[in-house]
């Protein structure tokens, strides 16, 4: 059986090199899932679009690494040639040079691997166990008569937090727990100071306080009896271990996680000055409230006084005493109006009264006579001789008997 060549073996299927590296860069992402390469790194350039672009290589070969700007953010240290690192990576090919690469999601300096494997795998087990639940928390109190301190004497973090809590709340008393945060013992160290911090119930709130370092450095926090430790603690826990960018498995624990020890120390402390500013404010609303209810009060309480005097029985007693008194004012003048004109008639009266009294007469010398039945005696006719009269003069009456009577014209 002779080999046929290329022009025998039918129609040809001609691949354009675009489509042909396509091709092999789709077999190369469905086959090849994210996988983990050690290496050392060569050639790394960073150009201005903030990218990284590394070789990787062991002592027979090399593969060419590209970290976009979007993940080499979260880097903890500087890539450097020379550095043998870990990378979790997938597979790919750059199309317009048929460049096969790696894009690199994560990288870390190698020896560090074995601790971030240990990391995920207690956070799993104590997430399943629902160490990490919200409802598992203590809530932090907002007004604390005492802070512990849990962290070593002679750290930064102490003098951080120390400083932290003077300058925002002086009043508060501060109790250190001291312990050793790094090294072999410093697991156990940290877990009994926690334990007495509860036996002792001196503080309302702890502070899990330790500097930035390397994840080495901070391994003591990610160790499964601490991480029990604070879970068990009935005094809740502020975690303020490392720099914004370091996380422990105690801070998913804890009561709350600050970035740094100075934050853990402002979210345990009340701050004296913001405190002074709200209570200015709220005086100040109150003093306003207060200044506008009784404005209102007042206009109210004008209205109702008004009404009061309108209304009031005394009030209409004393409009009806003045009306009386201007009623009695206008009687009096017409009295005195009618009696100053009834004296001058009377006067009058009296006059032509006087002129024609008979008892006048008698001052004159006359004399008035009557008989013994008191009627006035007129003419003699109505006499007779032996009766009785009486004569009433100006000064008096003479009584006497008629002898004889006489008439004359």
């Amino acid at each position: 059986m002779s080999d046929l060549s290329p022009s025998q073996s039918g129609r040809r299927d001609v691949y354009t090199v675009s489509r042909f590296n396509a091709e092999v860069r789709r077999l190369l992402l469905d086959h090849f899932r994210p996988i983990w390469v050690e290496g050392e790194i060569s050639n790394l350039s960073r150009p201005a679009s903030g990218h990284i672009y590394f070789s990787l290589k062991d002592a027979d070969a090399h593969v060419r690494c590209a970290m976009f700007r979007g993940r080499n953010r979260a880097l903890d240290f500087e890539p450097e040639d020379g550095m043998q690192v870990l990378i979790h990576a997938r597979a790919d090919l750059y199309e317009a040079r048929g460049n096969f690469q790696l894009i690199v999601n994560f990288m870390e300096l190698a020896g560090r691997g074995d601790l971030h494997r240990r990391f995920e795998r207690l956070k799993n087990k104590l997430a399943k166990e629902g160490l990490f639940d919200v409802e598992h928390k203590y809530p932090i109190p907002e007004f604390p008569q005492c802070i512990g301190i849990v962290t070593s004497r002679d750290s930064a973090a102490l003098h951080d937090v120390l400083v932290t809590l003077k300058r925002r709340m002086p009043a508060i008393e501060v109790v250190v727990y001291p312990t050793q945060v790094q090294g072999d013992r410093a697991a156990a160290s940290v877990c009994r100071m926690i334990e007495i911090a509860n036996a002792r119930r001196e503080a309302d709130v702890l502070i899990l306080a330790r500097g930035g370092g390397s994840l080495e450095d901070l391994w003591t926090f990610n160790e499964e009896p601490v991480a029990r430790a604070v879970a068990a603690s009935e005094l809740p826990i502020i975690t303020g271990i490392g720099h914004e960018v370091d996380f422990t498995i105690a801070d998913f624990v804890a009561d709350d996680c600050a970035p740094t020890p100075t934050a853990a120390a402002q979210r345990a402390s009340p701050d004296r000055a913001a405190l002074a500013r709200n209570t200015r404010d709220l005086f100040r609303r109150f003093e306003n409230l207060l200044t506008g209810r009784l404005g209102a009060a007042e206009q109210t309480l004008e209205l109702q006084y008004a009404r009061l005097l309108r209304f009031h029985p005394a009030t209409r007693i004393e409009h009806w005493m003045q009306r009386m008194d201007e009623a009695a004012e206008r009687l009096y003048a017409a009295v005195h109006g009618f009696t100053s004109g009834t004296d001058q008639t009377l006067a009058q009266f009296d006059v032509r009264l006087q002129a024609l009294n008979p008892l006048a007469t008698l001052a004159r010398g006359y004399s008035i006579t009557t008989d013994e039945r008191g009627r006035l005696v007129r003419s003699v006719d109505t006499l007779r001789p032996g009766r009785k009269i009486s004569v009433r003069v100006e000064d008096g009456r003479i009584e006497a008997v008629t002898e004889k009577l006489r008439r004359e014209n």
